[in-house]
C-alpha cells in the first residue's frame, strides 16, 4: 500500500491525470516555460488547499505533511516525464528517489525537496542533460532542492563510508523511473551497507545526537525550542525510526511494536508527540511563509491560537500550548530510554554497552533493588506495585550511590507513578523524598529522572502543575519545573564549593546557615504557585506552610520557608531597584530580614534563582549590588540598631579617601568642600577616588570624559565632568545609547561651584564591559557632540536600529510607581516599560520637562521589560509631594514609557 493511500480527496491537492494531460497539448514552441507555469500554479494550489487542511484540523500534523511530500510527488514525476519524453529524450534508465525527510513521507510546506537520481552504469551525456533539465525546472518553481546523481556502484560506495549518505538513503522512496533499477539498489543497499553494520549505525547515530543536543543547549526546555533539531524534537523521533529501520527493517513507525522495541501504549505516546510536533512545524512554515524550524516568541501565540488553545484562568492559551509542547518532547526523551535499553539488551553480547559508562564501584546497599549491568534495576516487574514506596526509593538509591537507573526501571516507574498517590502522607515516603532533596551530593540529575518519570509530580501535585510550564516572556529561558530543579542543583554545588568563583558570598555563607532543609524545601516551592493567577509569592507561601509539614518539618522550619517563599524577590528587587546608598533602603529590607540566619537564607536563594534563569542572566553587576546590600544589611542586623551616623559614615569615608590619595590637607579640604554630604554617601571608595584624581586634572576644562572597565560589577565606569546645567541628564544617556551602550546604573552629583560629576555604568548589548577602544572613543565624541548640541540627538537616536524587535511580541501596559514613603530625603519613581533603545533618554527627557532634579538612576532589564528607578527632589532639594505635581509628572513618564514623548 502507498504511504499516500490514506490521504483524503488527493485529486484536490494535485490532479496529476488533468495536469499531465494539460501538458500534452501544450506545442513544442515554448513548451519548457509553458509547463513550468502551469506546475508553478498547481504548487501554489497545492500549497493553499493543503494550508487551508491546516486550518480546519490543525492538530492533524502527519497528514498534511504527507499531503505536502504527495504535491512535490505529483510534480516530479509530470517533470520527469516531460523531460525524458519531449525535452531530453534519454534512452539510458533513470531512478528518481525521494531520501530524507521527503522519502519518509514528510514535509513542511518550505521543506527541502532532497531527491537523488540514480542510473545503473555512469550516467551518459543524455542522462546527464536530463536530470539538469529536471533540477533547473525544479529551481524555476522556487524549490530548494537537495539533490545528488550517481550510479548504482558509487552509490553503494558512497554509503558506505558515509553515515549521512547512509541515513538519506535508508528512507529513500521510489518516485518515478525505473522500477528494475530501485528494486536493485534496494537489495544491495540491504546486502552491502546494512548486513553486520548495524551496531556501528547505532552508535554514530547516537553520537550525532548528543552533538546536535549539545548545539542546541542540552536541555528540551527552552522556552524558544526548535521543532526539528531540539531535545525532543522530529529529529530525536526520526533517529529512533532510523535505528529501528536500520537494525529490523520496519517501514513503519507502528511496526517498532512488532519487534520489541516500543509497547503498543508507548508507540501511542510515539505516535502523538509525531502527530503534534509536524502540526506545529507545519503551522511554523505557513505562518513565517518559510522553512522555519524554530518556536520563537513572536509565532507563539499565533500557533497556540490556530491550534485552538484557550486562555484558562491564571493561564494564557499560548502558555498551555507550550506546555503541551514540553510534555510531549518530555515524552519523546521517556521513549528514547526504553528504546535504547531494548537495542542495548540486543547487542549486549557483542560488547560494552552502547554510549553508557560503565560502574566500577559495587554500591553499599540496594534495598531489594538489583544490579544489571551496572544499572539500578527491579527484580521484578511488580515490584513497585508490593510497595509503591519504592518509587521514591529507587531515585534516593541512586542519587546517594551515584548510580544510573535502568531504562526498563524508568519505563515501570512511568506506568506505576499514580500509585503514589495514597502515599502522599506516608512518613517514611516523605523522609525518604526529603532525603533525596536534601542531598550532601547533586539531585539535580536524579531529580529531573524522577520528574520526568512522572513521579515527582504525583508525589507532590501543587509540582505537578508547573511541570512543563512555560512563562510567555524574554527573561525565563526555561519551563518552571526545569528552573526549579536547575536552582537545587545550584544549591548543591555552592554548597560543595564548585561555584567559588562565581559566588564567592553564597560560598562564604552557606556552611554559617544551620536551617539547611529549609533552604533546599524553599527552593524547591519559590516558583510552585505560578501560573495561577495572582501573586505567586504570596500564594506559594501557602503552599509551603501545608507542604512542609508533610515532608516532616518542624514548624520554625516550616515558618522559614514559608517566609523565604513570600519574599524571594525582596532581594533582588531592593539590590537592582534601590540606591542602596540611601540608608532607609537598608533599614525598610533589614527590618523585613529581621534575622542574620533569614538574610544568609536569602542571599542563596536569590543568586540560585537569577542563575538559574538561564544563561547571561548572571553579572558582575548583579553581584556586586547583592553583596552591598548584603553587607549593609548585615552590618544593621549584626549591631541590632541604627549603624553610626551619617556625618560620622561621611568623616570616615574622607579620611580614607585622604589617606589613599596622599595629597596634603589643604589640597584635599579644597575637594571636600566642593563636594556635597549625599556625594559621600553615594558613592563606594574606589570610584571616590578616581573622581578625585578627575576632578584634581581637570584645571579649568569645561568638559572631561574618562572611562575604566569595573571588574568588580561586569562594566565600564564612565565618568563626565562639566559644567552643570538643565537636561544634562538625558542628553548624555541619549549619546550613550548613540554609541552602542546600555546604562545599567547612573549617579548624578552637583559640586557646590555648579560642575557636575556624573558616574555611568555602561554595558555593551550583550552584557559585557564596554571596553573597545573603537567603542569608548564613539562614545566620547557622541557624548561630546551631544552637549555641544552638535547634529540633533534625536534623529540620530531615531536613526539607531531596534535592538530587540522581539520585545513587541509582549504586551506590557506603561506602569509608574510614585513613592514618597521609601526614602527620607528623596521621591522614588519607578516606570515599568517594554524594554527599548533610548528608552532611558526619554524618561529622562521627561523629568527635564518636569523641573525635577535626578540624584540617581537605577536601570534593570528582565527580559522584554525594563524597570527604571529614579531617586528625585524638586529644583530646592526637597521630596516632590503635592498631588497636581505628582500627577503631571506620572503623566509625562508614561507618554514617555509608552513612546509618546519626543526625545531631545
Amino acid at each position: 500500500m502507498s504511504r499516500f493511500d490514506t490521504l483524503p480527496n488527493r485529486r484536490a491537492i494535485a490532479d496529476r491525470r488533468a495536469l499531465a494531460e494539460a501538458i500534452a497539448a501544450l506545442p513544442d514552441a515554448g513548451l519548457r516555460p509553458a509547463a513550468v507555469a502551469l506546475l508553478r500554479e498547481t504548487l501554489a494550489a497545492g500549497r493553499e488547499e493543503i494550508a487551508r487542511r491546516l486550518s480546519e484540523h490543525p492538530s492533524r500534523g502527519l497528514e498534511v505533511a504527507a499531503a505536502q511530500a504527495y504535491l512535490i510527488d505529483q510534480l516530479v514525476r509530470l517533470l520527469f516525464d516531460l523531460v525524458v519524453s519531449r525535452l531530453h529524450p534519454c534512452e539510458q534508465p533513470i531512478l528518481v528517489l525521494a531520501v530524507g525527510g521527503y522519502g519518509r513521507g514528510e514535509m513542511a510546506a518550505h521543506s527541502d525537496v532532497d531527491i537523488g537520481f540514480l542510473t545503473g552504469a555512469r550516467a551518459t551525456p543524455a542522462a546527464e542533460a536530463a536530470i539538469e533539465a529536471m533540477l533547473y525546472a525544479l529551481w524555476d518553481l522556487g524549490l530548494k532542492v537537495g539533490h545528488s546523481s550517481r550510479s548504482l556502484d558509487e552509490m553503494i560506495r558512497q554509503a558506505k563510508s558515509d553515515v549521512t549518505i547512509r541515513t538519506a538513503l535508508l528512507e529513500a522512496r521510489y518516485v518515478t523511473g525505473d522500477q528494475a533499477l530501485y528494486d536493485e539498489a534496494s537489495r544491495r543497499f540491504k546486502a552491502e551497507v546494512q548486513r553486520g553494520t548495524e551496531r556501528r549505525f547505532v552508535a554514530d547515530k547516537l553520537a550525532e545526537r548528543d552533538a546536535r543536543h549539545l548545539r542546541m543547549g542540552d536541555t528540551r526546555y527552552v522556552v524558544e525550542p526548535n521543532v526539528k533539531e531540539g531535545k525532543g524534537g522530529l529529529r530525536d523521533l526520526h533517529t529512533l525510526f532510523w535505528i529501528g529501520k536500520y537494525v529490523y527493517d520496519v517501514e513503519r513507525a507502528r511496526q517498532l511494536v512488532d519487534v520489541g522495541l516500543l509497547t503498543a501504549a508507548e508507540y501511542r505516546l510515539f505516535h502523538r508527540a509525531d502527530e503534534f510536533l509536524w502540526a506545529v512545524r507545519c503551522h511554523l512554515h505557513v505562518i513565517t511563509g518559510r522553512a522555519e524550524d524554530r518556536l520563537t516568541f513572536d509565532v507563539q501565540r499565533e500557533i497556540a491560537s490556530r491550534m485552538r488553545f484557550r486562555d484558562r484562568a491564571g493561564k494564557l492559551g499560548v502558555e498551555r500550548f507550550m506546555q503541551y509542547y514540553f510534555l510531549q518532547a518530555r515524552s519523546v526523551g521517556v521513549l528514547t530510554g526504553v528504546f535504547l535499553s531494548h537495542l542495548d539488551e540486543r547487542f549486549a553480547a557483542r560488547g560494552r554497552r552502547l554510549g553508557f559508562p560503565r560502574i566500577r564501584r559495587a554500591p553499599r546497599r540496594l534495598r531489594g533493588f538489583v544490579m544489571d549491568r551496572g544499572r539500578l534495576a527491579m527484580p521484578r516487574d511488580d515490584f513497585f506495585q508490593e510497595d509503591p514506596v519504592r518509587l521514591l526509593e529507587i531515585f534516593a538509591l541512586a542519587d546517594a550511590e551515584g548510580l544510573e537507573i535502568h531504562p526498563l526501571s524508568m519505563r515501570a516507574a512511568a506506568r506505576d507513578a499514580k500509585l503514589i498517590d495514597d502515599y502522599r502522607n506516608d512518613p517514611r515516603a516523605n523522609a525518604i523524598f526529603l532525603e533525596l532533596l536534601t542531598s550532601p551530593g547533586d539531585p539535580e540529575l536524579v531529580l529531573r529522572w524522577m520528574n520526568e518519570a512522572g513521579v515527582f509530580g504525583r508525589f507532590v501535585p501543587d509540582f505537578g502543575r508547573v511541570v512543563a510550564q512555560m512563562q510567555f516572556d524574554m527573561y525565563h529561558h526555561f519551563t518552571v519545573d526545569e528552573h526549579t530543579i536547575r536552582a537545587i542543583g545550584l544549591v548543591a554545588k555552592i554548597e560543595a564549593g564548585t561555584l567559588k568563583e562565581d559566588h564567592p558570598l553564597a560560598t562564604g555563607v552557606i556552611d554559617q546557615i544551620v536551617s539547611r532543609r529549609a533552604l533546599r524545601v524553599a527552593v524547591l516551592l519559590h516558583d510552585i504557585a505560578k501560573g495561577r493567577g495572582g501573586d505567586h509569592s504570596i500564594l506559594g507561601a501557602a503552599v509551603a506552610e501545608r507542604l512542609c509539614p508533610r515532608f516532616g518539618m518542624t514548624p520554625a522550619e516550616t515558618e522559614t520557608v514559608a517566609w523565604l517563599v513570600r519574599h524571594h524577590l525582596l532581594m533582588s528587587a531592593t539590590a537592582f531597584k534601590r540606591d542602596l546608598s540611601d540608608f532607609k533602603t537598608i533599614l525598610d529590607f533589614a527590618n523585613v530580614v529581621a534575622s542574620p540566619e533569614r538574610l544568609r537564607l536569602l542571599l542563596v536563594l536569590t543568586v540560585v534563582d537569577i542563575r538559574a534563569v538561564g544563561p547571561g542572566t548572571w553579572n558582575g553587576w548583579k553581584r556586586q549590588l547583592l553583596t552591598d546590600l548584603y553587607d549593609a544589611a548585615e552590618e544593621v542586623l549584626r549591631l541590632g540598631h541604627k549603624q553610626r551616623g551619617r556625618e560620622e559614615r561621611i568623616a570616615a569615608k574622607q579620611e580614607a579617601l585622604h589617606a589613599a590619595l596622599g595629597w596634603d590637607r589643604a589640597r584635599f579640604d579644597a575637594l571636600v568642600r566642593r563636594l556635597p554630604p549625599t556625594y559621600w554617601i553615594a558613592e563606594p571608595p574606589d570610584v571616590l577616588a578616581a573622581n578625585a584624581r578627575l576632578m584634581d586634572a581637570a584645571g579649568d576644562a569645561a568638559l572631561l570624559i574618562h572611562a575604566q572597565v569595573y571588574p568588580e560589577r561586569g562594566a565600564t565606569l564612565v565618568t563626565i565632568y562639566a559644567a552643570d546645567h538643565p537636561g544634562l541628564f538625558y542628553r548624555i544617556a541619549g549619546a550613550i545609547h548613540v554609541a552602542g551602550g546600555n546604562i545599567i546604573d547612573a549617579r548624578i552629583h552637583t559640586t557646590r561651584d555648579g560642575m557636575a560629576i556624573d558616574n555611568f555604568l555602561v554595558q555593551d548589548p550583550l552584557g559585557r564591559p564596554f571596553d573597545d577602544a573603537g567603542q569608548l572613543a564613539r562614545l566620547e565624541a557622541a557624548i561630546r557632540d551631544a552637549l555641544a548640541n552638535r547634529g540633533k540627538l534625536t534623529d540620530r537616536l531615531v536613526a539607531k536600529p531596534a535592538a530587540r524587535p522581539r520585545a513587541d511580541s509582549f504586551p506590557i501596559q506603561p506602569n509608574v510607581l510614585i513613592d514618597n514613603g521609601a526614602s527620607n530625603r528623596f521621591t522614588v519613581v519607578e516606570v515599568n516599560a517594554r524594554d527599548r533603545p533610548a528608552l532611558l533618554n526619554q524618561l529622562a527627557h521627561a523629568l527635564f520637562q518636569s523641573k525635577v532634579t535626578i540624584h540617581s538612576a537605577h536601570v534593570a532589564t528582565y527580559g522584554e521589560r525594563a524597570v527604571d528607578t529614579f531617586y528625585l527632589t524638586d529644583l530646592t532639594g526637597d521630596r516632590i509631594t503635592a498631588a497636581p505635581r505628582l500627577k503631571a509628572l506620572e503623566k509625562r513618564l508614561l507618554e514617555a514609557a509608552a513612546g509618546a514623548a519626543r526625545t531631545g
